[in-house]
């Protein structure tokens, strides 16, 4: 039986709905509020993981040219333009043992670090196609004077390894090393140390790789039969710093196996759609963040992101990797020279 609704029933209903109104307008505010205190927590979060070094004010105007930058034709710029000029980037990767994490994976000594892997990468400008550069850690080369924290210099070195630019001058010294030998300005500086590279590879889900012959390095404890192979974080650091178990055990071969982890990672980003796995995505950022060095040009994750998506277009079918020219070092078979006038032919191409 329906009971009829009496004018009073209705005012009483009437006075109901405007509060039900407003609490759940305060509750969808409360979740609004958390939400943005959430992003804003995360976003501090991966902004404070990055430290950075002043590289341009410590070399000051003594380097190389910067690039000409094309600019936008008038009434065209968006009002947030993407950078689509050229730019090189100076990508290390050091062997830190500061921390546990990095002690546990073989970095070195506690009380510095080399440059393990360097690879210039040069963006063509539009950002639709990359060259990467190796620089064999092995090659002799004269070292300049280097500007250090405290005001003073390193002395200038001759016939010296190139990665010992890093152990006594950091990123500064490396910058200015790399610019020395190739008069190609690093518009950026990017270091990654052993706990990082590891923790991306696993963020990723893994990296697939294909090996031409058998592995067995006691130095890097990998065994890996001539094949391809799903690696998790741990075993594909091990292979980028392999070179004992392969071809004649030079750092030639561990740059073979370097550009091959390179194109894997980028398939590996490619296939991975980040951004409807927010989860995922947070946990890829915070690995990268977590053991990241830039230069100040680069650290914050507003310009992270910024370099990030005016390469979008980018896949790995258009990253080409190659290695600077080198012949064997005349006074020493065991370490490599710049190949002339091939290197400064690949350098001046990078321009």
């Amino acid at each position: 039986m329906f009971l009829p609704v009496t004018g009073d029933d209705e005012g009483r209903r009437a006075g109901r709905r405007p509060r039900i109104l407003k609490v759940a307008g305060l509750a969808l505010a409360g979740v609004l509020v958390a939400g943005c205190a959430a992003g804003g927590w995360v976003y501090w979060h991966l902004n404070s993981n990055i430290k950075s070094v002043d590289i341009n004010s410590a070399l000051g105007d003594d380097r190389p040219a910067k690039a000409v930058v094309t600019p936008t034709p008038s009434g065209t710029a968006s009002a947030t333009p993407l950078p689509t000029g050229s730019v090189n980037i100076l990508v290390l990767g050091s062997d830190s043992r500061s921390g546990k994490e990095n002690k546990a994976l073989g970095g070195g000594s506690s009380t510095g670090a080399r440059s393990d892997t360097a690879m210039v990468v040069h963006i063509d400008a539009g950002r639709s196609s990359a060259t990467v550069v190796s620089i064999p850690r092995d090659t002799l080369v004269t070292r300049p004077s280097c500007p250090l924290a405290d005001g003073g210099s390193t002395a200038v070195a001759y016939n010296a390894m190139f990665n010992s630019a890093y152990s006594v001058g950091g990123p500064v010294c490396a910058v200015k090393t790399v610019e020395s030998i190739t008069n190609v300005r690093m518009d950026h500086y990017i270091e990654i140390d052993f706990s990082g590279f590891a923790k991306l590879v696993n963020a990723l889900g893994g990296v697939t790789v294909t090996t031409d012959e058998d592995i067995s390095d006691s130095d890097s404890h990998l065994n890996l039969k001539a094949g391809t192979h799903h690696l998790d974080g741990k075993t594909a650091l091990a292979l980028a710093r392999t070179r004992h178990g392969i071809g004649d055990g030079s750092d030639l071969g561990r740059i073979g196996l370097q550009q091959k982890l390179v194109k894997a990672l980028l398939e590996q980003i490619s296939s991975t759609n980040l951004l409807t796995d927010p989860a995922k995505l947070y946990t890829v950022a915070d690995a990268v963040t977590d053991s990241l060095t830039t230069d100040t040009g680069l650290d914050s994750l507003t310009e992270l992101m910024e370099l990030g998506q005016s390469l979008k277009g980018l896949s790995a079918a258009d990253v080409k990797t190659v290695t600077m020219p080198v012949v064997t070092a005349p006074s020493n078979p065991n370490r490599v020279v710049a190949k002339e006038p091939a290197a400064g032919e690949l350098w001046e191409s990078l321009k």
